[in-house]
């Protein structure tokens, strides 16, 4: 049993290793093409990736949350974003957070979980990071 949890969850790091492989280039593409882009984008880029996840993974493992990941990540864009460019940027990003669990997991286990946790501590410590260095 227990030997097959763990082969369960290196199959998924995998495959979470490989979507995160794809990302470079798409990070670049935001770093060229955002000449005129805040300081903290690439923290913001990473919310947003963040917010995918979870809104993939909350519901998955039953958690009910007041308001939706991608309710979160409308008021997110509205609040940050007025060129379109940059908007489908993020959509994007929040796309590849929520594919990038979607093909991993089709259950909630203990390592969706532990990414839940992981995540949601990952973007409240972006939140309070940008929030406190650029008064955001």
């Amino acid at each position: 049993m227990i030997s097959k949890c763990i082969r369960d969850v290196w199959c998924r790091a995998f495959v979470l290793a490989m979507v995160g492989l794809a990302m470079p280039s798409q990070v670049a593409f935001a770093q060229v093409s955002g000449i005129d882009a805040p300081p903290y984008e690439q923290q913001l880029m990473r919310l947003s990736e963040i917010f995918g996840a979870l809104h993939f993974l909350r519901p998955l493992c039953k958690e009910n949350d007041a308001t939706s990941w991608r309710d979160r990540m409308e008021d997110f864009l509205d609040a940050e974003t007025v060129e379109e460019n940059r908007r489908r940027r993020f959509i994007e990003r929040f796309n590849q957070g929520y594919r990038g669990f979607s093909v991993a997991y089709r259950e909630c286990t203990d390592a969706a979980r532990i990414a839940m946790v992981q995540y949601l501590n990952e973007g409240e410590t972006i939140i309070s990071d940008v929030t406190s260095r650029y008064g955001r």
